[in-house]
């Protein structure tokens, strides 16, 4: 089975900014650590570009939970202000997508029946 080395690449620098000046309207996924509050700023500019963010936010809740709480009421307020989506996805990790793109979210049913166990 060949690698996944020719599918997991960066785009070249070229290649982002010929995307930028010709509108060619690429959207990246882009992973990337939330470490100062200061760091909601390029996040915001990122998703005005297009873009979708993966911010792991461990390294901002090892200085400060309360920033964490900040940065993501921030972040919540600012995309649904643009028409975005934002969702947590497990404990260290945030999704934060442009309006072009919504995250799906299974609905769960709530029933009256018992539930069925293993035992």
């Amino acid at each position: 089975m060949p690698g996944l080395g020719g599918l997991l690449r960066k785009p070249k620098k070229d290649e982002k900014e010929a995307d930028a000046k010709n509108g060619s309207g690429k959207a990246y996924l882009k992973a990337m650590p939330l470490r100062e509050l200061s760091d909601i700023e390029s996040v915001k500019s990122e998703i005005k570009s297009g873009n979708i963010l993966i911010l792991r936010i461990t390294p901002l809740a090892n200085k400060s939970i309360d920033d964490v709480k900040r940065a993501v009421s921030e972040l919540t307020e600012f995309t649904e202000s643009v028409g975005g989506d934002i969702a947590r996805l497990g404990e260290e990790r945030v999704v934060v997508c442009p309006p072009n793109v919504k995250i799906w979210r299974e609905k769960t049913s709530v029933s009256n029946e018992p539930i069925p166990t293993a035992a």
